[in-house]
């Protein structure tokens, strides 16, 4: 039925689908009819970071970027759904068209550039949900602000987000805001790790409440600069990292040619090899020190075995979730449960 309904769907502007198909899925869910079209959440507890998650299988962020949707995507299968990225103030991002379909390449490219309403409306809707599942929340910075104050915007996120996530992820690595990408490294990395570690402990004794910090990595890395920030995320006893976000590459194998030509981040299938590699890599160099949650072109239950074989402790789906549907997180699901290390 889904293939169906995509194929429909994909006639429409991206963006305009996008939009609606939330907004739909939030309708069936709200009349209770969601349940009809999904399956019960495959049950596969693992622990990790301190936290229980109900299975292994993980909605990226970017799909629920104002956290408006959290009840009818958990509906959908997810052990855990991450939100955001949310920046201290609204802003729209890009102008449009920033959203690209590569429907024979099972792939998206986009530039959105962190659209949202703001971390207080975020907040306002995580209240309103019935979180039935563990909710990560992902963070910037706005695109007005300076690298140089980009710290600021990052501590205010995290200040009014902490009551309400069960971990927080550090969104240094999309390759649509200017700049971003650079605080990935050197001693701008350690310092701007060191602020918020600071931040969470003061949290942490004010609340009672240990919130994990997770930082979000990208893949267009080579193995030098990989080491180097994996020791600069153990020296500063960061939780987890997230391997991968979306990258600028473009690889050969791409069938829409003219669609690839877009700029933005490009996921999807055609991005799997190269964030499997950048997360094996990253696994070795953290040591076992910190566990890795594995996202970047997942299309079958075969390649999130693929994620969990190279190290990752969970996985995360977006693109694949497009394409597929909740079928895809049902099958992911129920191989994560059986696979053995």
């Amino acid at each position: 039925m889904y293939s169906i309904l995509r194929k429909i769907l994909f006639l429409f502007d991206a963006e305009k689908v996008h939009v609606f198909s939330l907004k739909a899925l939030s309708f069936l869910h709200t009349i209770g009819l969601l349940k009809w079209f999904t399956k019960t959440r495959v049950d596969d507890p693992r622990t990790v970071m301190g936290i229980t998650f109900p299975n292994a299988v993980g909605l990226a962020a970017g799909l629920d970027k104002d956290a408006r949707h959290i009840d009818a995507l958990a509906q959908c299968g997810f052990g855990f759904i991450e939100v955001g990225t949310v920046t201290p103030l609204a802003q729209p991002g890009n102008d449009k068209p920033r959203l690209f379909r590569l429907v024979a390449d099972n792939a998206i490219i986009n530039r959105m550039g962190f659209n949202n309403s703001g971390v207080a409306a975020l907040v306002e809707c995580v209240k309103a949900s019935e979180r039935e599942c563990v909710l990560g929340i992902n963070i910037g910075k706005n695109k007005d602000t300076p690298l140089e104050k980009a710290a600021d915007d990052y501590l205010i996120c995290m200040q009014e987000v902490y009551d309400y996530a069960d971990y927080i992820t550090i969104n240094l690595s999309s390759p649509n805001t200017p700049g971003l990408r650079e605080l990935q490294h050197g001693e701008g990395l350690s310092s701007l790790l060191s602020q918020l570690k600071s931040k969470q402990a003061e949290l942490a004794k004010t609340t009672q409440r240990y919130v994990p910090l997770v930082v979000k990595i990208a893949p267009d890395l080579v193995l030098e600069e990989i080491e180097d920030i994996a020791q600069r995320l153990i020296l500063a006893d960061i939780d987890a990292v997230i391997a991968t976000n979306t990258t600028n590459s473009r690889p050969e194998s791409l069938r829409c040619k003219q669609v690839a030509e877009e700029v933005g981040g490009l996921s999807g299938q055609p991005m799997f090899e190269l964030s499997t590699q950048v997360l094996a890599q990253f696994v070795s160099a953290l040591q076992g020190k910190i566990p890795v949650i594995a996202a970047g072109g997942i299309s079958s239950p075969s390649d999130a075995l693929d994620k969990l074989a190279a190290g990752a402790s969970l996985v995360q789906i977006y693109t694949g979730f497009i394409y597929q549907g909740a079928k895809l997180v049902h099958q992911c699901a129920k191989s994560c449960a059986v696979f053995q290390k």
